[in-house]
């Protein structure tokens, strides 16, 4: 698992404000500090621009996070977009590592963090969630703002709607009052990145060729067009949407990436590809060709395996650079499960048949390991791999505590030198084992890892039983947990996820950009 509009405040407005605050020059100045249309908010200014500004989108930011640069310049673009457009909603920016309070008092715990106020209220400012490109963030505030489809007197008023997003849906009624056309704004309202529009008008129906009561939505690539065909309920327009708002194959970048993982659909596969070789478009073709299968069911995700920006996801699939072009599918329900075709070739029937396959659950999942060090259990801690996990956690003869790492966790960086005194400790002991995995490197079926480090302990015995740890992180918390037998600091596996997601968010927010690994709207 991480951004909008502006319109320069009217120099009048400000000088109005400078007059009814004598004394106050200061501020004002500070209020009208901007940068490429974007309102720069501190604690001094940050009540003033709320009192001003009616609708303020807040993007809490830090100057390191490769998320927020690249988020920059689409927000800037939104501002410039809202400016022209004559809105009032104004886009803002915090610096989140300077402003640590504000950031504290509107619980920033990741970032780009990016809240809509609205009045003035900051009870309860509104969490963005849309893509973060500048057409997604103008689109989910004029929703946000606006009436949930705009009405549409005429067909130049329908071609401008059209031409304004990548992606628009028009519903034409007859009768505007009807039960289909109540249906179709109860879709509108729930779906805040697309704009639509609705019109009972003849010259808009006669433009785009509909006799009859219909729902089209209009994209800026593949077909161009899908006419919706059913029975208009809320419902059946949701799937519709769902199934055609998006590139048959699509680009995972920072902009997309909260389409793709914000979507309704679960199951991704990705192409790792480099553009750089010879028959990429080729490979690019037949994939998109095994796409049109599975609209709806199945998003198909092309990943520039040559960007420096995508090794990390190279990473937690465990591919090497130049093991691409590969194909690789994950499901994201509760628990991400990866799996891997038996197939290297790239040709379209390959795609459909692995995809085939997956549907019909007859593709087993993929777990990676690496090999297993000669020395892995010459030291006090030793050390697991997906290849000897099963062997040492479930040995029934021992009792086994296991870290699971990653080596670029700050968390984990910071408990190394406890856990090797752990191990010092108990190197000795008869039953007692301490151990670690890098879970970026490594999965086991039987324990499925969300953040780091998780704890898991493996007591003696026969059956697969495991104990979450969910106790203080100290030499002694972890003591008191082993001579208990795993009671004193256990936790059942509810309490440790909700430790877990806290720590996941901790991460992102106090770790440099060289030390972050997969973000929440990566993978």
């Amino acid at each position: 698992m991480k951004l909008l509009s502006a319109l320069v405040p009217p120099l009048l407005g400000l000088a109005l404000l400078g007059l009814a605050r004598p004394g106050r020059a200061e501020a004002a100045a500070e209020e009208d500090e901007e940068e490429d249309g974007v309102l720069v908010l501190r604690a001094a200014s940050f009540e003033r621009a709320l009192a001003a500004h009616k609708h303020l989108l807040v993007e809490f930011y830090a100057p390191w996070c490769g998320h927020c640069k690249a988020l920059a310049p689409e927000y800037a673009k939104a501002a410039a977009q809202l400016q022209a457009d004559g809105s009032g909603i104004r886009l803002a920016k915090v610096d989140a590592t300077e402003e640590s309070e504000l950031a504290q008092q509107f619980g920033v715990r990741g970032y780009p963090t990016i809240k809509f106020f609205k009045n003035g209220d900051k009870s309860s400012p509104r969490e963005y969630t849309a893509g973060r490109e500048a057409d997604d963030i103008v689109n989910w505030l004029k929703k946000r703002t606006g009436p949930a489809a705009t009405t549409l007197a005429d067909a130049a008023a329908a071609e401008a709607l059209v031409d304004s997003s990548e992606v628009t849906v028009i519903g034409l009624f007859k009768d505007v009052e009807s039960e289909a056309a109540k249906q179709f704004l109860l879709a509108a309202q729930s779906i805040d990145d697309i704009p639509f529009g609705i019109s009972s008008s003849s010259d808009v129906f006669s433009k785009y060729q509909l006799s009859k009561d219909g729902v089209v939505l209009f994209k800026k690539f593949d077909e161009g067009r899908n006419n919706f065909e059913g029975d208009i309920t809320k419902e059946n327009l949701l799937n519709f949407i769902k199934s055609n708002q998006l590139p048959l194959v699509i680009e995972f970048t920072e902009q997309t990436a909260p389409k793709i993982f914000g979507g309704e659909i679960k199951t991704h596969i990705l192409l790792f590809l480099p553009k750089s070789v010879d028959d990429y478009q080729e490979k690019l073709d037949n994939f998109k060709t095994a796409a049109g299968n599975f609209k709806g069911k199945i998003l198909f995700i092309f990943i520039d395996s040559d960007h420096s920006d995508n090794q990390r996801i190279l990473e937690f699939f465990g591919l090497k650079k130049e093991e691409c072009p590969a194909v690789r599918l994950i499901t994201l329900e509760e628990e991400m499960t990866k799996y891997k075709p038996d197939s290297d070739e790239l040709t379209a029937e390959k795609i459909k048949e692995f995809c085939d396959q997956f549907l019909e659950g007859k593709v087993k999942p993929h777990l990676m390991s690496q090999d297993l060090p000669d020395d892995w259990d010459k030291q006090p801690v030793r050390v697991l791999v997906g290849k000897n996990f099963e062997d040492v956690a479930f040995d029934e003869t021992k009792n086994v505590f296991v870290e699971f790492y990653a080596p670029w966790c700050g968390h984990c960086k910071q408990l190394a030198p406890i856990w090797d005194k752990l191990g010092e400790t108990y190197k000795d002991h008869e039953n007692i084992v301490i151990a670690k995995m890098d879970s970026t490197a490594n999965e086991v079926e039987t324990v499925k890892v969300h953040s780091f480090p998780t704890l898991k302990f493996f007591p003696a015995g026969p059956g697969k039983n495991v104990i979450h740890y969910n106790g203080e992180r100290t030499l002694e918390g972890f003591q008191k947990f082993l001579e208990s037998g795993g009671q004193d600091g256990a936790g059942d596996e509810e309490d440790l996820e909700d430790l877990e997601a806290d720590e996941a968010d901790e991460t992102d927010l106090e770790e440099g950009e060289e030390d972050q690994k997969i973000h929440k709207d990566e993978l």
